[in-house]
């Protein structure tokens, strides 16, 4: 069996531990080093489980604990040559950093073979993650300005999905952020809507995965019971039973002890 635990999600800081047969990675480090650990400490992680960490681009809610617990715990760091680039120049790693780029032939750890798939966003060269573990598959896929065909492909087929489901468009449309943010969220190299991730699941259904979580959701223009209710309307209407034909829950904020089993 594999363990998901969102250590953290949103727009204050990123951070999965992926776990099967012992042995983890973790996708980002957007919080401290110290938040990290005591988010593991609190889900019973041992941080000498991790073998390595897997950055989906170098934004600093996704990146800004990289170097610190990287270093602290001589794990490798393994992302697209376009992010190394940047979290280089941005200080997000340095020289003592075991940094090892992923290419198309993807990276076997420990029983997990990672593949990484592009996305759209406005970050030098982003990616998703599919993680194939024998038994199970995984995939996240989060700061997508559109789901392309690439994106779809990746995410089919996987037992459990993160998907995000930044905001609802009614909210960012009429609330406070300025206009030039507003075009920027909803552009192709934004973040999707509830809207669209709701359109993309029920093809995932039919294609074998059972679990989501809803992540990434922002604090100010969506809220978890609204991204939750669009996605569940939309599978219902296709005529899918939630706890049986899937799940679906929403990434915390904050650790809340609750791991998906899979």
């Amino acid at each position: 069996m594999a363990k998901l635990v969102p250590l953290f999600s949103g727009s204050q800081g990123n951070s999965y531990y992926l776990g099967c047969g012992g042995q983890g990675i973790l996708i980002d480090v957007g919080r401290s080093a110290k938040q990290t650990i005591q988010a593991l400490n609190s889900n019973n992680i041992d941080v000498s489980s991790i073998k390595a960490i897997f950055v989906t681009h170098e934004h600093s809610d996704h990146v800004k604990g990289v170097r610190v617990f990287a270093n602290k715990f001589k794990l490798p760091v393994y992302s697209t040559q376009g992010t190394y680039y940047e979290m280089l120049s941005e200080k997000y790693i340095d020289e003592k950093t075991d940094c090892r780029i992923i290419g198309s032939e993807g990276v076997d750890l420990d029983g997990m073979h990672i593949d990484a798939f592009s996305i759209s966003h406005d970050c030098a060269e982003g990616c998703g993650y599919r993680v194939d573990m024998g038994a199970s598959c995984f995939a996240l896929a989060t700061d997508l300005g559109y789901i392309s065909s690439g994106v779809q492909n990746a995410l089919k087929g996987c037992d459990a999905v993160v998907i995000e489901s930044n905001h609802d468009v009614n909210m960012l449309q009429l609330g406070p952020y300025p206009y030039v943010l507003k075009r920027r969220i909803l552009s192709p190299k934004g973040h999707i809507s509830n809207a669209d991730c709701a359109a993309l699941l029920p093809s995932l259904v039919k294609s074998g995965t059972k679990r989501f979580l809803l992540a990434h959701l922002s604090k100010e223009n969506n809220m978890p019971e609204i991204a939750y209710r669009e996605s569940l309307n939309e599978l219902t209407a296709m005529g899918m039973s939630e706890n049986v034909d899937f799940t679906l829950d929403v990434a915390p904020v904050v650790t809340n002890g609750k791991p998906i089993i899979f």
